[in-house]
């Protein structure tokens, strides 16, 4: 396995997990691997996802700037302990997801992807 994954808006170093054009107008959320309680990947659609470009519709999840997000398939929310969950997009599902349950010792997915939030 890759120790390490990186595309152009999510970084996962060895220590933690790096967001991109999280903040307004393009700061990066550092998520260090001992805060990550739990990782959900999900389907996008339309009004799941696909149509957020940044930031939220509920308050419950934040998406990070993603201008080919319409485009993806996948998405994953971060259960950080906190009430707003980071929302992301990577150009790998498959890659970030094995690093980052990897990482953050939640062992192997074995669950199909669901229906995700509405964000």
């Amino acid at each position: 396995m890759n120790e390490q994954y990186h595309d152009a808006k999510i970084e996962c170093t060895p220590t933690m997990l790096r967001i991109h054009w999280y903040y307004f107008p393009f700061g990066t959320k550092d998520i260090p691997y001992t805060s990550v309680k739990g990782i959900q990947r999900f389907t996008m659609s339309a009004l799941r996802g696909k149509g957020r470009i940044w930031g939220t519709g509920t308050f419950k999840y934040w998406a990070n700037l993603d201008l080919r997000r319409s485009v993806k398939k996948f998405g994953f929310t971060l259960d950080v302990g906190k009430p707003v969950k980071p929302f992301v997009t990577p150009d790998d599902p498959d890659a970030f997801e094995a690093v980052v349950r990897e990482r953050a010792g939640l062992g192997p997915s074995s669950d199909a992807p669901g229906r995700g939030p509405l964000v």
